[in-house]
């Protein structure tokens, strides 16, 4: 089974619905799930005893108040009951389709770390969760939102316990590059990166960035992110979700050969946008007009398509 663990902003006004909303989720993946709350923030405790979870209000912050990555992933490893563990942002909400994923690499992989890309939604209640369709509900909502995060936002890490041991340098969580140097260290040891965004829903609750007395700009810049950069020891140690070197599919888990796409769009931006949106996308959608046609005549339509007829 598996042990989530996180770190949450106050529990007041939206931030509490969401982050409610969130923990309540992972909760209700399987009943020996297990989650690790850090922190001492307004209203941690009460949701702790509220939701059966385990409440650590003490963990190792930087010169800014920020959480230490390399003190909660190490504590959390520690403590952790089951053998796989994982970090998310508190305000990802899962559905069953995760858990299936990550079974499916526990049956392969006795060692791996799982990212994926989150789903924006604009969810501003508390779920109902005694409804059954609930989870019909979520994934609706995020899908119809139509908003797939770009790869270099990662909200979520599963992975076996011992993955990551004292070479995690001070990160401050919630501030940027942290996530990023987490896929390239685990891809310096040569052990699978999977990206399950192809078989899982993460659906991320939009908010507003209040929490940091700078707002969005706090958190994307300034002190804390320049530091982060420092001790991630520049941006030729950041990785993103692109960069797995397996992905999932419905059908199994295959090489990633995106990521040699991935590398050279790092390396060459401006060439690899040049190739994509002035030569790949106008023969792409060239080549989509000139077979519509055809494909009519053969009863062929886009996956868009009919997935807009099944609505």
């Amino acid at each position: 089974m598996l042990t989530f663990f996180t770190t949450a902003k106050p529990f007041l006004g939206h931030n509490g619905v969401i982050q409610r909303n969130a923990l309540r989720s992972w909760t209700l993946l399987h009943p020996d799930v297990e989650v690790i709350l850090f922190g001492d923030d307004a209203g941690a405790a009460e949701v702790a005893q509220e939701l059966g979870l385990r409440h650590e209000p003490q963990v190792e912050r930087n010169e800014f108040g920020t959480i230490r990555i390399d003190a909660m992933f190490g504590r959390a490893q520690a403590l952790a009951r089951h053998d796989f563990v994982c970090y998310s942002n508190c305000d990802i909400i899962l559905l069953p389709d995760f858990l299936q994923a990550i079974n499916r690499i526990k049956s392969k992989h006795k060692e791996f770390l799982a990212v994926g890309r989150r789903w924006n939604a604009d969810i501003s209640e508390n779920i109902n969760f005694s409804s059954p369709d609930w989870q019909k509900n979520v994934r609706e909502i995020a899908l119809s939102s139509n908003q797939q995060q770009e790869d270099w936002f990662i909200d979520y890490f599963a992975f076996s316990r011992g993955f990551f041991g004292a070479e995690i340098p001070p990160l401050g969580v919630g501030r940027i590059y942290w996530d990023n140097w987490v896929v390239w260290k685990a891809l310096q040891t040569a052990r699978p990166v999977v990206d399950i965004s192809p078989v899982v829903t993460a659906v991320h609750q939009n908010h507003d960035y209040k929490h940091h007395p700078l707002g969005k700009s706090g958190v994307y810049a300034g002190e804390e992110a320049d530091l982060n950069l420092r001790l991630a020891g520049g941006k030729q140690n950041l990785r993103c979700i692109g960069d797995a070197t397996h992905v999932m599919l419905k059908t199994g888990i295959r090489k990633n050969f995106r990521r040699h796409w991935t590398k050279f769009d790092r390396a060459a931006p401006s060439l690899a946008r040049f190739l994509r949106f002035r030569l790949w996308n106008p023969a792409f959608f060239f080549l989509l007009g000139v077979t519509r046609p055809l494909r009519a005549a053969l009863g062929l339509r886009s996956a868009a398509t009919l997935a807009r007829s099944k609505k």
